[in-house]
């Protein structure tokens, strides 16, 4: 690839209006102050020497006239290594507006030199489809009036949890009660789970600030929020701490960090809230996971036992397993063991039409207390684009399947489903979230949002950033240099975490008040859902409404 300073011509070279965004700079208000080149995680701008000709005409003389111009100024890189993600962090650090990306809106001839080197683009983010969702689309169209008055949603007391874990049926609880039976370990919780993003895939001071928020809606605003640390374990004073009863300890095929907390169990002060076997994820359905080697800096290569400065990719599946049966005996019921049956264990795995099959199979083992499903527009930090773009299934019709399957064995009271993939993704997560659960999930995981509500995050599905897999993230949510992470208050973070989860429990009161409903989530309740869309309302077997 040619750089824009360089005055050859190849194939491959590219203008301007052929890049995804285009630099537009004011030399008239610009002061040369370089605090624009500085910021750039790309370094899509640069500060350059130049020599401008400027003819001079005189009508009286027959010599021609030549005057030239030396001037600093303020250029756009044209190499795809360096061309501009739409960030804005040069705008934003501008102190006289002499800078911004726009969008291109012509051709983005880009697209087609992305594979450099013969490797396939690769990129942070989701999914780079626009528009409302399908869980956009859908409306809680059952309000009570006369007939069965609605509820006061800021007067009246609503009870919104969830149960993480098996819940046995009536019966079968008081005779084991009574007889002194094992009993499957539940965890009541909010209904909205922070989703796996690893401590390698965020930042330290993002991490810490997530954990300080979770924190705070536990022990303060009396919010049970829980999350998950993805794959990576998570630094050993946490393990240590009282803080480890709000994580679900996620353990994936690459057994990162799992060193780490299988020492640390003798000393813990509690137990975790969950332990969650991640098989798939949404973003790359059948991939292994994949943190680069941008982001294993030396607390991440000390904290996953591995080299510094390699890439940490993991395997498809987990080498010991062959089949659902076989995770259920070794993996689930293990793991059960390790904590002494007092931590419910469930599996994750990438939405498929195979996910009917794993839950039946599930179902059948005391041991399993739940399934995690992740759709099709749930993000990740590393991900080839067609695996993104084109690989796994919807979660909405996914998880009402899951549940219409279990509603058949009656069995929906007993196994909680939860949900991910794409939810608030376009803001609406509380309407998105309660959607789902109507729809038969228990509860529903959350990511991109909470980067986004809870630390600025900057991409979007316009693929503006969009490039958490290489540790340049302008606002230091997705990196491991010092220099970029440091940008990241964690106390504002916790602070923003908090204001989040208030304003989502506030959402779902008003969803759950026209209903009726205060004293329990409508899990499964989808005579209160309609949708404008014929084929979607038979396939989730809800109302059609136009």
């Amino acid at each position: 690839m040619v750089s824009a300073r360089s005055v050859s011509v190849t194939p491959s070279s590219l203008t301007y209006s052929d890049l995804p965004w285009i630099i537009e700079h004011r030399e008239d208000r610009c002061t040369l102050c370089g605090r624009c080149t500085a910021i750039c995680p790309k370094e899509a701008i640069y500060l350059g020497h130049f020599r401008q000709r400027i003819p001079k005409l005189d009508v009286f003389s027959t010599k021609r006239q030549t005057e030239y111009r030396t001037f600093t100024g303020i250029r756009q890189n044209t190499n795809m290594a360096n061309s501009c993600i739409g960030c804005a962090m040069c705008e934003m650090i501008c102190p006289n507006e002499a800078i911004a990306p726009h969008p291109n809106t012509s051709e983005n001839r880009s697209l087609f030199y992305n594979n450099q080197k013969g490797e396939p683009y690769k990129r942070g983010g989701r999914r780079n489809v626009t528009g409302p969702t399908l869980l956009d689309r859908i409306m809680f169209d059952r309000i009570s009036m006369l007939t069965d008055p609605a509820l006061d949603a800021g007067r009246h007391e609503f009870n919104i949890t969830t149960s993480l874990g098996r819940v046995l049926p009536p019966e079968e609880f008081l005779q084991k009660n009574m007889n002194g039976g094992w009993i499957p370990p539940t965890r009541e919780i909010f209904p909205f789970v922070i989703g796996s993003m690893s401590f390698g895939a965020l930042s330290p001071n993002m991490w810490l600030g997530l954990l300080q928020g979770v924190a705070y809606c536990n022990e303060v605003l009396g919010i049970p929020v829980v999350m998950c640390t993805g794959e990576g374990g998570c630094p050993p004073w946490v393990l240590r701490s009282p803080y480890l009863k709000y994580l679900i300890l996620q353990i994936a095929s690459g057994y990162f960090g799992w060193d780490e907390i299988i020492r640390a169990i003798p000393e813990m002060q509690c137990d975790p809230a969950a332990i969650e076997i991640k098989y798939g994820q949404g973003a790359k359905p059948g991939d292994g996971g994949l943190l680069m080697w941008f982001k294993v800096s030396e607390l991440i290569a000390r904290l996953r036992g591995v080299p510094e400065g390699v890439d940490l990719p993991s395997p498809p599946v987990h080498q010991t397993l062959y089949s659902i049966e076989e995770s259920v005996m070794k993996m689930i019921q293990s793991l059960s063991m390790a904590f002494g049956h007092k931590v419910p264990v469930y599996p994750k795995i990438s939405a498929s039409t195979s996910a009917k099959s794993v839950l039946n199979n599930l179902v059948r083992n005391p041991y399993a207390a739940g399934l995690m499903i992740d759709g099709i527009d749930g993000g990740t930090g590393a991900a080839y684009d067609v695996s993104m773009a084109a690989t796994g299934h919807p979660i909405a019709s996914n998880v009402r399947e899951c549940y219409l399957d279990l509603a058949k064995q009656g069995k929906q009271n007993e196994i909680p489903i939860f949900a991910a993939g794409g939810i608030g993704k376009n803001g609406n997560v509380a309407q998105n979230g309660m959607a789902l659960i109507m729809l038969g999930a228990s509860g529903v995981h959350i990511g991109k949002y909470v980067m986004q509500a809870a630390a600025g995050c900057l991409g979007n599905e316009k693929n503006r950033c969009n490039v958490c897999n290489v540790g340049i993230c302008p606002k230091g949510i997705t990196s491991q240099n010092p220099k970029l992470y440091r940008r990241l208050d964690p106390d504002l973070v916790a602070q923003r975490v908090a204001d989040m989860f208030m304003s989502i429990r506030t959402e779902a009161k008003k969803i759950m008040a026209p209903l009726g409903r205060s004293q329990s989530l409508p899990v499964g309740m989808s005579d209160a859902l309609g949708i404008n869309d014929k084929a979607a309302a038979e396939r989730l077997q809800i109302k059609y409404v136009c």
